[in-house]
């Protein structure tokens, strides 16, 4: 069943204004009230999953850009949240979709975007913002729908942004207070290579650097009692609950600034099993004593290509990150590279060849993307069985089980 379309609107101008100086002008959608909104800009890749992506907390402080040139064509529904409330500060779209078309729509994205206070615009050439992010790298922007500021100004406002280097984004999206967290998949666990758990089930403290809903419903479906702590708590907090393993989540921005986290993980590396996604992955080798770097323009998109360098398999996976490890450095400290992207050679994820340590840059929960990778919470389920970290025939196994492949 089809939406309603919305009564006809006037139509206001837009604005995207990057500190090379250049500026996309369109239409103005969602919050349309006069006011510039800085960030980073970036872009995904994803053909669906827009609801998901606005959502993630690990965009938090960043303008996105879709690739695809349809956006909205199937609405917005409560389910399908990766968090409360949009993380975006702005969404950049070619077209913006009037009708929804899609049965579990409760409402069209522009007006959902305007009650939550995010601005979009539309009609803009997105190929060639791209293009030139890809080029250039990302860039500080400024969208505006207002009418008093020149384009010079919106440019120099997008010079002086802030961005996203040497800036703790982690505290504006952690919970502040601890939960115990209980949702699984439900219905929306993939049909293939089901796994029966045994009456066994792990206590997971989970830190919240920013993490999205369903890496903590696959945790539960994979057999894990969770408890979420704030991205800061201590190790005598996490203590406290007598954990069998740690997971350290997905976030926004610089791993760098996020010091309490480093701190308090160097103080828990060997003590129990951890593993950490996207983030995570990032936090725990600066941790370990490894050096991480800016990439030119992020890994964003439900296509990237990521090879097991352990099993020789490839995953087509959903990521999002502006930043990555250094393997020589990774290497240097006790870690070994387990996955490579295949698009630029880039560290995707690593074992501590002594403690049980494993970390994926990539997000094996999907929501947006494939599930060629949700085998790897079975292999940490493994990893707090054994206390160590999952070795080549572990990853095999648990991802021939998890994809219904005989031997």
């Amino acid at each position: 069943m089809s939406q309603p379309s919305p009564a006809p609107a006037a139509t206001v101008p837009a604005r995207l204004a990057l500190e090379d100086g250049s500026v996309f002008h369109g239409q103005a959608f969602g919050d349309v009230s006069p006011r510039a909104i800085d960030g980073e800009v970036c872009f995904n890749t994803s053909l669906s999953g827009y609801q998901e992506i606005i959502t993630d907390p690990s965009y938090a402080g960043q303008i996105v850009t879709m690739t695809y040139p349809l956006i909205g064509n199937y609405g917005v529904n409560e389910a399908d949240l990766e968090s409360q409330t949009p993380a975006i500060r702005g969404f950049v779209v070619r077209e913006l979709a009037q009708t929804a078309s899609n049965y579990r729509a409760t409402d069209q994205l522009g007006q959902w975007l305007a009650r939550h206070g995010v601005t979009g615009i539309t009609g803009i050439d997105t190929r060639a913002l791209t293009r030139k992010l890809r080029t250039t790298g990302a860039m500080r922007g400024v969208l505006s729908a207002d009418p008093a500021l020149s384009d010079e100004q919106l440019v120099e406002k997008a010079r002086q942004a802030p961005g996203l280097v040497g800036v703790n984004m982690v505290r504006t999206v952690s919970r502040s207070e601890p939960v115990a967290w209980s949702e699984n998949l439900g219905e929306w666990t993939p049909v293939q290579g089901k796994v029966e758990r045994a009456d066994q089930r792990f206590k997971v403290v989970a830190l919240d650097c920013g993490a999205k809903l369903n890496i903590l419903r696959n945790l539960v479906d994979a057999g894990c009692d969770v408890t979420v702590l704030p991205f800061d708590a201590t190790p005598q907090q996490i203590d406290e609950h007598k954990p069998d393993g740690l997971f350290v989540s997905n976030g926004p921005g610089d791993p760098d600034p996020v010091q309490p986290t480093i701190d308090h993980l160097k103080q828990m590396l060997g003590k129990r099993p951890i593993f950490g996604i996207c983030l995570g992955l990032q936090l725990l080798g600066l941790a370990m004593g490894a050096e991480r770097f800016k990439l030119k323009f992020g890994h964003r998109g439900g296509n990237q290509p990521v090879q097991n360098t352990q099993t020789g398999k490839v995953e087509i996976t959903s990521q999002n990150h502006g930043f990555g490890i250094d393997a020589d450095s990774l290497n240097k400290v006790g870690g070994e590279p387990t996955h490579l992207n295949l698009n630029d050679g880039t560290l995707e994820g690593f074992r501590h060849r002594s403690e049980p340590i494993f970390a994926v840059q990539y997000h094996p929960e999907a929501s947006p993307g494939p599930h060629d990778a949700r085998y790897l919470f079975d292999c940490f389920i493994e990893m707090m069985r054994t206390g160590q970290s999952p070795t080549a025939d572990q990853m095999d196994a648990a991802q021939r089980q998890r994809n219904a492949i005989l031997r």
